[in-house]
C-alpha cells in the first residue's frame, strides 16, 4: 500500500510539473524589460517569449507579434524551443506508460514485476522530460543574466527574467521529483532458496518379516 501511495504522489507531481511545462513553453514572458539603473520608465513594459513578443501598455492593452520566420531566429532560442517541446512530448509518453504501471489500474495484473518496471520506466523518462526543460530555461536565463551584466549591452536594451521562467524551473522540479519517486517503486530480487528436502515416508508395516 504504502508503494502505491507514493506511485500516486509521484504521477501527480509530475502531472503538475507537466502541465506547469507546457505553460511556460506558451508564455511570452520569458524575459521582460530592466527598468533597473538610469533606465527611463515608460508607459509600456516589454516581453519575449520563445514564440512572440508582446507590449503592455499602461492601459493594460497587449498587443503581441508572433515571430515572422524560423530561420531568422537566434540558435540559442530554436535550441531552447527544441529542449521544451521535446519535454512536452516525453512527459505525454512518460504519462501513458507510468498509467499503465500503476498499482491502482487493472492493466497486467497477471505479471505484476513487468506492471511494476513499467511504472519505473515511466518515471525515467519524466525524470529525462523535467532534466530536459530545467536545461532549456537555465540555459535561456544564463543567455539574460549575461546580457544584463554585459558592460556593452544598452541601458534601453536589458532584460530580466519573466514568470515564465520561475514557472518553467519549478515545473521542472516537479517532473524529476514525481519521476524519481515512481523509480521508488522498483521491484527488489527475492532471494532464492534451495526447496528443502522431505524425510522419506516409512513404508507401512505388512506386518511378515522375511529372513
Amino acid at each position: 500500500m504504502a508503494s502505491g501511495g507514493l506511485q500516486l504522489l509521484g504521477f501527480v507531481l509530475a502531472f503538475l510539473g507537466w502541465i506547469g511545462i507546457i505553460i511556460s513553453t506558451a508564455m511570452p514572458q520569458w524575459k521582460m524589460a530592466s527598468y533597473a539603473g538610469d533606465n527611463i520608465v515608460t508607459a509600456q513594459a516589454l516581453y519575449e517569449g520563445l514564440w512572440m513578443s508582446c507590449a503592455m501598455q499602461s492601459t493594460g492593452q497587449i498587443q503581441c507579434k508572433v515571430y515572422d520566420s524560423l530561420l531568422k531566429l537566434e540558435g540559442n532560442l530554436q535550441a531552447t524551443r527544441a529542449l521544451m517541446v521535446a519535454a512536452i512530448l516525453l512527459g505525454l509518453v512518460a504519462m501513458f506508460i507510468a498509467v499503465t504501471g500503476m498499482k491502482c489500474m487493472k492493466c497486467m495484473e497477471d505479471d505484476q514485476v513487468k506492471k511494476m518496471r513499467m511504472a519505473v520506466f515511466g518515471g525515467v523518462i519524466f525524470i529525462i522530460a523535467g532534466l530536459a526543460a530545467l536545461v532549456a530555461t537555465s540555459w535561456y536565463g544564463n543567455r539574460v543574466a549575461r546580457a544584463f551584466y554585459d558592460p556593452f549591452t544598452p541601458v534601453n536594451t536589458r532584460f530580466e527574467f519573466g514568470s515564465a521562467l520561475f514557472i518553467g524551473w519549478a515545473a521542472a522540479s516537479l517532473v524529476i521529483l514525481g519521476g524519481a519517486f515512481l523509480c521508488c517503486s522498483c521491484p527488489r530480487r527475492e532471494t532464492s532458496y534451495p526447496p528443502t528436502r522431505g524425510y522419506p515416508k516409512n513404508a507401512p508395516s505388512t506386518g511378515k518379516d522375511y529372513v
